[in-house]
Formats: C-alpha cells, structure tokens, sequence
C-alpha cells in the first residue's frame, strides 16, 4: 500500500492493483474502469493525475487548454494520456 502511495506521489506510472488502492476502490473496480472507452490508461498503466483529470470531464469540470500544453500538440502522443503523451514528447526533446 505504501509502496502505491509513494508512486502516485512521485507521478509515476500505476498498474491496476497500485490504482486501486490509491483510488479506494476494489481490485475489481479498477480493472473495470480500465477497459471503460476514453479512460486514460496506457499499456495497462496509469497515471494518478490523468485520472484526476478524467475525473474531472466525467463530473463536467473541463480543464484549460493551458493547463494541458500536450493535447494541442500535433504529433504522435495525440490520443495519449496527457501524462504519457508528456513523456514521449519529453523524450524526443532528448
């Protein structure tokens, strides 16, 4: 449990057991939201603030465009979770 709250702290990427537990909910419950069409997982992983952010359109509070520079992006992390969409265009600045 620690080990999942300490990865949601540090951004990284989530399996669905660690998600479950950050999220509060059953192992059940999260491996179903992961297969939901527009969730933000990303080869069975997820970022804690692109959930965040999902959440967030499900309840109607859309963010900014601002607050989100890589969904403007023409390139290949279109369609990608924010958060790895990030780290793909992170990596090709390298």
């Amino acid at each position: 449990m620690e080990t999942a709250l300490e990865k949601r702290r540090l951004d990284q990427a989530l399996n669905a057991k660690e998600f479950a537990v950050c999220a509060g909910v059953s192992y059940s419950t999260a491996r179903s939201w992961f297969h939901l069409p527009g969730f933000p997982v990303f080869h069975g992983v997820i970022f804690w603030q692109d959930f965040v952010q999902w959440r967030m359109r499900q309840n109607g509070i859309a963010d900014s465009p601002e607050a989100n520079p890589v969904s403007q992006c023409d390139s290949v992390a279109d369609g990608l979770p924010p958060r790895a969409a990030s780290i793909l265009l992170e990596a090709d600045q390298q």
